[in-house]
């Protein structure tokens, strides 16, 4: 169609993204289009326009201000493919050998498998330690109450491993508590806070997972419909520039909306930590400040995602915010025993009035009105239990920031790299928390004990940077790919031929087998999972779940109850079993008396808000969680048309199947047996 259309025209503009790929698009088009139009080519002229918006304005001026494709940007991205190629199809046929079949390997996607299966590794290591805070509850001379914490305890400073047990936390309480308190001291000082930078891609996918619950691949869709639409500049960038038209504009809106007293002085400028300036102009922005989220006639989600841009955007041009904070010290007369309290009360609340950053609250705790010496009646002690916890798991927004923050993969491609883990079954996504399949870990302890060079974080962060290097032409692409590629060739042969299968997918566990005794235990990859079996094996084939337990054992265990009534006979309960292929799915507990079954896990908390189902049930997808209802359609968030589309299509199927039975296959003709040749 583009040819067909060229063939008539005297100019062709290419204007594709306003990044490396968009830059390759252009040129790979070019280059179809002479191959097709071959002499007539030479008659026409070519023009390379980009804009960061898809408005009347930035059209007509890039229109106005043609330039020539950037080869250095080309050069970079064919470098960037032909390595992800090199990466993936050498190293993925290593895994099917060692591994298993079906198995892949990325050149980036591989790091973050890495992350997460080493913080899983942590987190299973991790030993908790106790420790125990002491609060205490006073009544100031007025009757107002004051929460405060012990900070002193017989003249030392208390520290978080202070209190260890509760022995030592009821002494202290036993001391404390007859004792009399008054205010020892009152401080107060003035703190301003000044606005985040507006987003770039990374920042935008971890707030919006944050603030409304969007996985990265989500946010991106949404984004490039908005970007289509007209709505906001581009969104695959880590510039945190704004263009000078943009801050006027959006200092006007906040002057309409809020008054010139939340305009600060001067424009606020943010810079960007990116070296690589050609990979974006602009922040992620609305094109128009005028519009708000509920100006627009769109989906609930893009809506949802542009209040979140134009909320962003807006602060980070606005006022500081200032607040008064207070410090209180609670002191017996000694002066050994302190308890502190601190608050803080917004005095002007500048950008806060539009936005705040995950984690910080814009109503912070107000204490009450006291002054030096003023007595303390002590109420209560309430001594706690605490525990050390593990790092925890990452999020999608956290995996990307530490992505971002390592200079692993570009703004481009963050999604796509949370995206392919997940659909290579390597990690699962749980209450939002990625956690490692057993084939996941297998693939990265693999990877980090004899590619451990590949899937290294700072180098796949220096070849970040070389490609960033190559696309400001400092470098040349074909030499820097040599120079990857023959080391890495040399060491995929080599592990081709020197490493075992068994010594990848076994691990020794040094427990003799119970059946035989004779073998020994060990743990290998199957179909659904690790699990122990003997190493004599087929001679014995004695196996069991890494907790030692047999099949036999959990069929005989009692299943998971969720404690919510089953609909059908209203006498049991839905309870967690596994199908024989693994599967996990909810029935109800009198079975086989009542058969009733769902696949997704229930929750009655709520009913169905359409057709009164007594309970939902929760579903885990790519997007994030969903609600739905095992009685009728409803759905939140809504089916797409497309899932609408599927889901008429599966009940088709289902209905005929119920029908008409399922047509059985016509059994395959027997071949004549082959007539043996004369000797």
């Amino acid at each position: 169609a583009i040819a067909d259309a060229v063939t008539a025209a005297d100019t062709i503009y290419l204007a594709t993204d306003p990044d490396r790929e968009g830059e390759a698009i252009s040129w790979h088009v070019l280059e179809e289009l002479k191959k097709r139009l071959k002499k007539k080519f030479d008659e026409k002229t070519v023009h390379r326009i980009t804009f960061a918006e898809i408005t009347k304005t930035a059209v007509q001026k890039a229109v106005a201000e043609p330039t020539e494709l950037a080869m250095n940007m080309v050069d970079a991205q064919q470098a960037r493919r032909a390595l992800d190629y090199l990466v993936g199809f050498n190293l993925s046929p290593v895994l099917w050998r060692k591994v298993r079949g079906g198995l892949s390997a990325g050149r980036v996607q591989s790091v973050a498998l890495r992350l997460i299966c080493e913080r899983e590794n942590e987190i299973e290591a991790f030993n908790p330690e106790e420790y125990w805070s002491i609060e205490g509850d006073f009544a100031t001379p007025s009757g107002d109450m004051i929460t405060a914490k012990l900070a002193k305890l017989n003249g030392d400073k208390l520290e978080k491993f202070s209190l260890t047990d509760e022995g030592g936390a009821q002494a202290a309480v036993n001391t404390l508590q007859p004792l009399s308190y008054s205010v020892a001291n009152v401080t107060k000082k003035e703190v301003k806070r000044n606005p985040s930078a507006p987003f770039i891609t990374s920042t935008l996918q971890q707030e919006a997972s944050r603030k409304i619950g969007f996985g990265a691949k989500k946010t991106m869709m949404m984004a490039q419909r908005l970007y289509e639409a007209g709505l906001i500049t581009y969104m695959r960038t880590d510039s945190v520039n704004l263009a000078g038209e943009a801050i006027a504009a959006s200092r006007d809106a906040i002057t309409n909306l809020y008054g010139a007293e939340y305009v600060p002085d001067s424009p606020r400028q943010y810079k960007s930590k990116s070296q690589n300036a050609q990979e974006a102009h602009e922040a992620i922005r609305p094109t128009d400040f005028t519009v708000q989220g509920k100006d627009l006639d769109v989906e609930d989600d893009q809506r949802k995602l542009y209040e979140l841009i134009w909320k962003r955007t807006m602060a980070c041009q606005m006022a500081q915010a200032c607040l008064d904070q207070t410090g209180l010290d609670i002191a017996d007369e000694s002066g050994k025993h302190s308890f502190r309290a601190s608050g803080s009360i917004v005095v002007f609340p500048g950008f806060l009035k539009v936005y705040a950053e995950t984690g910080a609250s814009e109503k912070d705790k107000l204490l009450p009105a006291v002054n030096e010496n003023d007595a303390m009646a002590m109420k209560e002690l309430k001594p706690e239990q605490h525990f050390t916890e593990p790092p925890p798991r990452f999020s999608e927004a956290s995996l990307v920031k530490v992505l971002e923050e390592n200079g692993v993969g570009r703004p481009s491609t963050y999604a796509a790299i949370v995206s392919t883990i997940r659909d290579r079954g390597y990690v699962r996504l749980e209450q939002k928390r990625f956690h490692p399949e057993d084939v996941g870990r297998i693939v990265s302890k693999f990877l980090t004990e004899h590619f451990s060079k590949y899937v290294d974080v700072g180098f796949t962060a220096e070849m970040e940077e070389e490609l960033d290097e190559v696309s400001r032409g400092e470098r040349e692409w074909r030499p820097m790919l040599a120079e990857f590629w023959s080391p890495f060739k040399e060491l995929v042969d080599d592990k081709t031929k020197s490493v075992k299968k068994s010594d990848v997918t076994t691990e020794a566990t040094g427990e003799p087998c119970p059946t035989c005794e004779a073998g020994e235990l060990v743990i290998r990859l199957g179909r659904y999972g690790r699990f122990k079996g003997c190493n004599q094996y087929p001679e014995c084939k004695h196996i069991e779940n890494l907790d030692g337990t047999t099949n036999d054992d959990k069929e005989k265990a009692p299943p998971v109850d969720t404690g919510v009534i089953c609909p059908a006979c209203k006498e049991g309960s839905m309870v967690e079993r596994k199908s024989r292929r693994g599967k996990i799915f909810y029935s109800c507990s009198t079975y086989p008396t009542c058969d009733y079954a769902v696949w997704d896990k229930p929750v009655d908390t709520e009913g169905c808000p359409e057709c009164n189902w007594p309970f939902i049930t929760l579903k885990q997808k790519k997007s994030g969680e969903v609600k739905k209802c095992p009685n009728c359609d409803w759905q939140d968030p809504p089916m797409t048309d497309a899932e609408k589309k599927r889901a008429a299509a599966a009940k088709e199927r289902w209905a005929k199947r119920s029908k008409g039975g399922a047509k059985k296959k016509p059994a395959a003709k027997k071949k004549a047996p082959a007539k043996k040749k004369a000797s």
